[in-house]
């Protein structure tokens, strides 16, 4: 891909799509982003070279690569197929790249119209946080044919570290729902664990401690360590309604496999009630004080 002529649109720069968008503009890629209310400040972006427009339309028809880095499924519809969306303005040979956590099913459907519209399609959803999106660390789980794959990889590079070719199309969105479940249940469990400990008067250091030299160790206990002993959540900056609609994403996908989902189920039901309870755009580990009594 040669970045002098190869022109990138994004749409989508909120805390993940800001850090991908300015990974892109520093590697030296032309870069149109849609302008939309949910967007992380760019005024950085625009200084350093890029342009704002206002549909997705107008996105398509500026780029020969758009990345959508939307919130789920429904956004990445609309975007795809509102009157003035991507479709109406694609051009031939283009290329879709959906960074956004979506139903797989979906996913295929969204493919078939970019095809039937003469353009390529990637499913490229990620991990991490923003912190690595700023620093073009993310990981991606990308599905898609091996070529247009191999072709995509120089941009790809330009805001992720480590890249993995899952499969065919939907294979990306298959293993980031799998990924996210696994993510958020430990989450979920920990959270829980950690709320019975302070009912019960243990200390938290001491209780993260056992679990770090023990079954417990990982990740997520990296993540929600600090919130556990100091109620610092900054290294978690997941909402509990993406966690939520994550994992109805993938009791969907469960459910379309004809897959058991009964761990699943609980697991959603955990973030459900913290989002009935108005904690939506709370990070996760305000799920410990919830399940422990003291989120308000």
């Amino acid at each position: 891909m040669d970045k002098q002529n190869t022109r990138i649109g994004i749409i989508g720069v909120g805390l993940m799509g800001h850090g991908i968008a300015a990974n892109i503009v520093k590697h030296g890629y032309g870069l149109t982003l849609l302008d939309h209310p949910g967007n992380q400040p760019v005024d950085d972006l625009l200084a350093a070279g890029a342009t704002s427009v206002a549909t997705p339309r107008a996105v398509a028809e500026k780029s020969d690569v758009i990345i959508l880095c939307v919130t789920g499924t429904p956004q990445v519809e609309d975007a795809l197929f509102r009157p003035d969306g991507v479709i109406a303005g694609l051009a031939k040979d283009a290329v879709v790249i959906d960074c956004s956590t979506a139903v797989p099913s979906s996913t295929l459907k969204v493919a078939a119209a970019v095809a039937g519209a003469g353009g390529r399609f990637l499913d490229a959803p990620m991990t991490r946080t923003p912190k690595e999106a700023a620093e073009g660390r993310l990981n991606l789980i990308v599905g898609g044919d091996t070529g247009l794959y191999e072709y995509c990889l120089p941009l790809l590079r330009c805001y992720a570290e480590n890249i993995t070719h899952a499969g065919p199309i939907g294979s990306g969105h298959r293993l980031k729902l799998l990924h996210n479940f696994v993510s958020l249940g430990f989450s979920a469990v920990l959270a829980e664990a950690a709320a019975c400990a302070r009912r019960a008067g243990v200390d938290a250091s001491v209780f993260v401690d056992i679990l770090a030299h023990g079954g417990g160790k990982g990740v997520v206990l990296d993540r929600l360590r600090p919130f556990i002993e100091t109620g610092d959540d900054s290294g978690f900056r997941f909402t509990i309604a993406n966690a939520l609609k994550d994992m109805g994403y993938y009791n969907t996908m469960a459910d379309d496999t004809g897959a058991p989902a009964t761990t699943a189920q609980a697991v959603r039901e955990s973030y459900a009630k913290a989002d009935a309870a108005g904690l939506a755009q709370m990070p996760v580990p305000v799920l410990v004080d919830f399940l422990g009594g003291k989120a308000s």
